[in-house]
C-alpha cells in the first residue's frame, strides 16, 4: 500500500485526497473534524485531528476572499455561475466574522483546540473572538437568557441521572468559554459577561470560573442595567430572590479600580544613568495604558451610581431581602456619585413598605445614607408626608425645604435659632443660592408622586405632630447633637396651622381662597 512497492498504491491517493480536498474546503474540513469523534484514538494517532485544526485555524486567519467554503460544494455548484462569468458569492465568506457560525457546530473539546489556536495566530480582533463565544454560548447554552426556566428544570429533576449529566455538561462548557474570553476589557459586553455569570450560577460552576466573571464584569459595570444585575439566587441558606452577595463583591470590585497604585513605582536615584532598551520602554507605556484603561473614571461611577439606585428599588420590594445587604449597597456609592438622592429616598421608600415591622432604629440607619439637601422638590413635598421615616428626616426634609424657599428670593419670615443650628451643622448657608437640582427618571406607576395627590397642609403637620408623639421616648439621637427635648425645641416642632411664606412652595397648590392674610 506504499509507494515503495508500486505507485499510485492507496496511502498515497487518501492523503492527496485528504490534503487537496477535504483540507481545501472550509466546510469540508469541518465536517472531517467533526467526523474524528468517532475514532478519536486512532484520529489522534493518525495525525487527522491536528491536521484538520490547523487548516481550520489557518482559514480563520486568512483574508476571507481567499478562502474556499468547500471543494465538495463548489463541485455540485460549479453550473452556478453569474452571466458575466463571475464566481457566485455563496462559495465565499461575506464578512470578517463568517467563520464563527461554522465553528460553533463543533463539539466543546474540539472547538477549544481549535479556538486556541485561532487566538495564537494573533491575528484576529478580540472583539471578534468574543462575538463566536457568543455565537457558541447562544448555541449550546440556549438557556442562557432564560435562568429561570432552567433553575426551576434543575429543581425538579435534580435527582435525575440523566438531568445530573447534563448540567456537569453544561457547567463543563460554561467554564471553558470563560476560560476562552478574550483579556482586552471591552472584548465581550458587560451584559454577556453576566449572562454568563447567571448560568455559573444556576448551575454551579467553579470558584475560580465565578471570580473572573465578577472581575471582568467589575471592569465594565458602567454598561449594565439593572436586569442584568438580577442574578437569581439558589442559595438554600439564602432565602432572598436575587443574589445580592454577587452583586457586591462585583461592587467593591468597581470601586477599587480608582484605588489602584500608581502606574510606575517612583525611580530611585542613583548615581549613574542606564539606557533602557527600547522594549522595556515598549512593555511600560503599554502597563500603563492597560492600568489607564482599568481605572473607573468619573462619568462611569456617576452611572454606576444611577444603576446601583436602580437595582436597590428592584431588591427592595423582596420582603426576605436582609437590611444589612440594602445598606451596605446604599453606602458603597461615593458621595460625590449621586448627584441627586432621589433614586435612593424611592429606593428607601419601598424598602420601608415592604418591611413595615422596622423599629425605630432600624429605619435610622435605613435612612442614614440619605442626604437631604440633593432631594428635588417633588422628593421632599412626598418625604415630608412619608410616615414610614424616622422623625429626624422628616424635620431635616422641612429644614432643607425652608431654606430652598429662602434662597429662592423674595423677604421671607427670619429663620428661628434652632433652624439656623442644624443648617449650620450641615454647612449651609442660607444668605447663598443652591445649585439646581436634578430632575428625577421615570418610575414605575404605583411609585409616582402625584402632586395632584398631596395632603393638605394640616394633614402634613398632623402627620409631623404624629410622628413627635411617636418618637417622645427617643431622645438620644437627638441630644447627640444637641436638641434635647427642650420646651424650646417642643414648642418649635409644634408647627403652626397657618402656614408661613417659607412653605410657600409647598402650600400654593392647596391654600384656599378663604385663608387670606
Amino acid at each position: 500500500m506504499t509507494e515503495d512497492v508500486e505507485k499510485g498504491n492507496l496511502i498515497y491517493k487518501l492523503e492527496v485526497f485528504f490534503t487537496s480536498c477535504l483540507l481545501h474546503g472550509w466546510k469540508d474540513a469541518i465536517v472531517t473534524l467533526q467526523s474524528t469523534k468517532a475514532f478519536p484514538l486512532w484520529s489522534e494517532d493518525l495525525g487527522i485531528t491536528s491536521r484538520c485544526i490547523e487548516a481550520i485555524a489557518s482559514k480563520v486567519l486568512t483574508h476571507p476572499s481567499k478562502v474556499s467554503l468547500s471543494h465538495s460544494y463548489s463541485r455540485r455548484e460549479r453550473d452556478d455561475v453569474s452571466c458575466n462569468g463571475a464566481e457566485s458569492q455563496r462559495l465565499r465568506p461575506a464578512s470578517r466574522g463568517w467563520w464563527a457560525e461554522d465553528m460553533a457546530e463543533l463539539g466543546i473539546d474540539l472547538y477549544w483546540r481549535t479556538m486556541m489556536a485561532v487566538k495564537s495566530g494573533g491575528k484576529i480582533p478580540s472583539n471578534l473572538i468574543g462575538e463566536a463565544l457568543k455565537i457558541y454560548a447562544a448555541r449550546w447554552l440556549p438557556n442562557i437568557s432564560r435562568e429561570r426556566d432552567f433553575n426551576k428544570q434543575v429543581g425538579s429533576d435534580s435527582d435525575s441521572d440523566s438531568t445530573n449529566e447534563t448540567t456537569s455538561k453544561h457547567r463543563l462548557l460554561l467554564e471553558t468559554i470563560v476560560s476562552l474570553l478574550p483579556a482586552e476589557k471591552g472584548a465581550v459586553t458587560c451584559s454577556f459577561l453576566l449572562k454568563l455569570l447567571k448560568a455559573a450560577n444556576i448551575l454551579n460552576a467553579s470558584s475560580s470560573s465565578k471570580m473572573e466573571l465578577t472581575r471582568r464584569a467589575s471592569l465594565q459595570l458602567e454598561e449594565a442595567t439593572v436586569r442584568d444585575l438580577l442574578i437569581p439566587s439558589i442559595s438554600l441558606a439564602n432565602d432572598t430572590v436575587y443574589d445580592v452577595d454577587l452583586v457586591i463583591t462585583i461592587l467593591e470590585q468597581f470601586m477599587l479600580q480608582g484605588q489602584s497604585p500608581p502606574t510606575s513605582p517612583p525611580r530611585s536615584k542613583l548615581g549613574f544613568e542606564r539606557r533602557r532598551s527600547r522594549s522595556a520602554e515598549n512593555i511600560d507605556l503599554e502597563f500603563q495604558e492597560s492600568r489607564r484603561s482599568s481605572s473607573a473614571s468619573h462619568s462611569s461611577k456617576l452611572k454606576v451610581a444611577k444603576l446601583v439606585d436602580g437595582y436597590l428599588q428592584e431588591i427592595a420590594r423582596d420582603v426576605n431581602l436582609p437590611l444589612s445587604k440594602f445598606i451596605t449597597l446604599a453606602e458603597a456609592i461615593p458621595d460625590f456619585s449621586r448627584l441627586d438622592h432621589d433614586d435612593l429616598y424611592r429606593a428607601i421608600d419601598i424598602y420601608l413598605k415592604a418591611h413595615p415591622d422596622l423599629n425605630k432604629s432600624e429605619r435610622k440607619r435605613l435612612c442614614r445614607a440619605l442626604d437631604c439637601k440633593k432631594l428635588s422638590v417633588e422628593a421632599c413635598m412626598h418625604a415630608a408626608q412619608n410616615e414610614f421615616l424616622p422623625l429626624r428626616v422628616v424635620v431635616q426634609v422641612l429644614f432643607f425645604e425652608q431654606a430652598r424657599a429662602a434662597m429662592g428670593g423674595g423677604k421671607v419670615t427670619e429663620l428661628p435659632g434652632n433652624i439656623k443650628a442644624l443648617l449650620a451643622a450641615h454647612n449651609i448657608d442660607p444668605s447663598r443660592p443652591t445649585a439646581a437640582l436634578s430632575t428625577t427618571t421615570s418610575i414605575q406607576a404605583e411609585d409616582q408622586w402625584s402632586v395632584s395627590g398631596f395632603k393638605s397642609p394640616k394633614s402634613k403637620v398632623s402627620t409631623l405632630r404624629m410622628k413627635m408623639a411617636e418618637d417622645e421616648l427617643d431622645e438620644s439621637d437627638l441630644q447627640s447633637d444637641g436638641l434635647g427635648r427642650s420646651s424650646k425645641f417642643k414648642a418649635f416642632c409644634a408647627l403652626p396651622t397657618r402656614p408661613k411664606r417659607m412653605f410657600s412652595k409647598l402650600l400654593s397648590m392647596n391654600r384656599t381662597s378663604s385663608e387670606k392674610n
